[in-house]
């Protein structure tokens, strides 16, 4: 077997891992860029007149705002069945008799005692149902994934455009109670705190009662612009006892509570949000894109009249982002410029001015400065990085070219027919809703495709006959051993247990501009047992030769001599150990090839446990924190794995080599 034939079909193999590990990744690990821009007042989204024409009023930016107040109650994983009088229809969905069901009685109240001042809606969320993510997208409009790479790398706080940051700037109190997690998202953001632990899930009151405390005092007081309010007992209960306890009976009463008592207090300038960040399973568990995960309940409600008309039989589904530039235009705010979500146009209906001649203007309006927004967003990120789709990209901005051409037109016309309002404003969704289609495709795929070529890779037969066999306990206590040198240096399989300061090592002043330096240093001090031990893997050839002694063996004589044997037995000492290797070098690279296919394999096996455990946890309330980073810790080790066992075989073929031809000469030397 040649030499080159070995490392290409070993160089084969590893790139089956590769395109296995790829191919999980990209439906698990889900990826986008965050960008650093911002929306403000006086940078409108796109070309052409503001509505109404209110640009530099106060309290005015980009639309005229209808509330200067919102009080937003957020219960974690509030499923949308939970706010349900009566059984859902839904796949998965539990049978009738069950605990939860009519427990947040104020809203089925509300709903029919004041038809136009309120709204239960199912919001569709967005994957992967874990609350930073979900805060993420409440208060962005973007579509969070695993990995946001941008500027804010090692930490969790959002650089990206969002509501907190467009309320603080324009000079808005923003007081916030409850789950933690909101302190490392928005750090310095609130005029007013009080922040809660949110680890245990085995705690259902310690977070829930510590905002009652405050949340009442605070709102009688006035002294805010905008409440927030994060409970976390019904997502606690749920990880606890599931959605069926009579536990979870009890929690979602105490919320029903908390929202009348709001709605008692609301002045006529405020808007009440209740909504979910994600919903749960049968069993109370979330993370992944479920039914039962995806569907949270959303609900609206204004003292004074906010929709034109009475609601319908079934909820509307809406995108959780819409929620966001909805928000943003209601309280005369700019749009966050990441935004994806469209407006929910129903609640603009309501809003007639003097400039408007009918709602469906209104609509249009909001309508598009949205597309407005997320056509620069569009366009921005399209030239920052290659994620998004070209001819969709091309064709979603010939759709917008040609929406906000026919609203002109239609704002310039002394006859706005209410036809050509519908046209403008079917367009304009149109829009927005291919904007989002294509996101999601890029951004926000949940497929859980298996490792198909994985499983080829790690199935291939690795037998291949010969003198020189390393058994398998050699080769797995040596891929063992270096997960014992990677952790006994002090590693760990998660992000903050990195040695960072391993980037200065040597350069105590630092690198300059050079980034891939540090990188570079970083990663070699991580991932340095995977790259020895792996180098040093072909050594192991050597291991059936510490295991022998050397023998007399007698040569071999031509037929036909066998009485001059019988006289004369001639013996001649078998080659010592190593020295065996140039007696059959064929044998020898196929040995470094079942070798190289073995180590491999320990390795593959490895990284498939680990694909294994974070498919099949998906849903773990740790997910994100464990399972997740130890995958991609173990992906890229085994590439370094790889990439090292290749150079040490090639090392090792080049030494081969060189003591062959030092071995012939020899002989040749002898024969002379």
């Amino acid at each position: 077997m040649q030499k080159v034939s070995v490392l290409l079909f070993l160089a084969w193999v590893c790139f089956l891992f590769y395109a296995g590990i790829a191919l999980f990744t990209s439906g698990f690990l889900l990826m986008r860029l965050e960008l650093t821009n911002h929306s403000s007042c006086q940078e409108p989204p796109g070309s052409g007149p503001l509505p109404h024409g209110h640009r530099g009023e106060p309290g005015a930016c980009w639309m005229t705002a209808r509330f200067s107040r919102v009080v937003l109650v957020l219960i974690d994983a509030l499923r949308f069945d939970f706010a349900l009088p009566k059984s859902p229809h839904m796949p998965g969905a539990p049978p009738v008799s069950v605990p939860f069901l009519g427990k947040l009685g104020s809203l089925n109240r509300i709903l029919e005692s004041q038809p136009h001042h309120a709204r239960l809606y199912r919001s569709q969320v967005d994957p992967p149902t874990t609350t930073m993510q979900r805060l993420k997208a409440l208060t962005t409009g973007s579509l969070p994934t695993f990995i946001d790479a941008g500027s804010n790398f090692a930490s969790h706080a959002i650089v990206e455009d969002n509501l907190i940051k467009q309320l603080t700037s324009a000079g808005r109190r923003v007081v916030f109670m409850g789950d933690d997690t909101w302190k490392d998202l928005f750090p310095a953001a609130f005029s007013q705190a009080f922040f809660f632990p949110s680890f245990n899930v085995r705690d259902l009151h310690t977070v829930d009662n510590g905002i009652l405390e405050h949340l009442y005092p605070t709102v009688d007081s006035g002294e805010w612009d905008v409440l927030i309010a994060h409970f976390l007992g019904v997502d606690h209960c749920g990880h606890k006892h599931g959605p069926h306890h009579p536990e979870m009976a009890k929690k979602l009463s105490q919320m029903d509570q908390v929202i009348q008592g709001l709605v008692e207090r609301l002045e006529n300038d405020t808007l009440l949000v209740v909504a979910g960040d994600h919903g749960m399973t049968m069993n109370g568990d979330h993370g992944g894109d479920s039914e039962l995960e995806v569907s949270a309940a959303l609900f609206l409600y204004s003292p004074t009249a906010l929709f034109s008309s009475a609601p319908p039989e079934e909820p509307e589904v809406v995108p959780q982002v819409s929620l966001v530039p909805t928000l943003a235009l209601l309280l005369g705010l700019p749009i966050p410029f990441g935004n994806v979500g469209e407006v929910m146009v129903e609640v603009f209906s309501g809003s007639e001015d003097s400039q408007f001649h009918s709602s469906a203007l209104a609509q249009a309006s909001a309508l598009h400065l949205n597309a407005q927004q997320v056509s620069r967003f569009l366009h921005t990120y399209s030239t920052a990085t290659q994620d998004l789709q070209i001819k969709e990209l091309q064709r979603l901005q010939s759709l917008f070219s040609k929406a906000s051409a026919d609203y002109q037109r239609l704002l310039q016309s002394p006859q706005r027919a209410e036809a050509a309002l519908q046209a403008v404003i079917a367009e304009l969704q149109q829009f927005l809703r291919g904007a989002r289609a294509m996101c999601i495709e890029s951004w926000a795929r949940f497929s859980l495709s298996f490792l198909l070529l994985h499983l080829l890779a790690a199935g291939m037969p690795i037998t291949t006959p010969g003198p020189f066999i390393v058994p398998w306990q050699a080769v797995s206590a040596w891929a063992l051993l270096a997960t014992h040198t990677f952790y006994s240096t002090g590693h760990q399989p998660v992000f903050p247990a990195i040695h960072w300061h391993a980037a200065f090592v040597g350069f105590p002043e630092g690198h300059g501009s050079f980034t891939w330096l540090p990188a570079l240093l970083v990663g070699a001090n991580t991932f340095a047992s995977h790259l020895l031990f792996a180098v040093g893997c072909p050594l192991l050839l050597l291991w059936p030769f510490l295991c022998e002694s050397q023998r007399p063996r007698k040569r071999r004589q031509p037929p036909g001599n066998e009485a001059e044997t019988r006289v004369r037995p001639e013996e001649e000492e078998e080659p010592l150990k190593e020295m065996r290797l140039q007696d059959a070098p064929h044998h020898f690279n196929a040995a470094l090839l079942q070798l190289g296919l073995k180590y491999l394999f320990v390795l593959g096996t490895q990284i498939l446990a680990c694909a294994l455990a974070a498919s099949i946890l998906r849903r773990h309330l740790m997910v994100w924190k464990v399972f997740a980073p130890k995958f991609i810790f173990e992906a890229v080790g085994f590439i370094v794995s790889s990439v090292g066992l290749l150079l040490g075989i090639a090392l090792v073929m080049r030494v081969d080599s060189a003591v062959s031809s030092w071995f012939r000469q020899l002989v040749l030397a002898q024969q002379r």
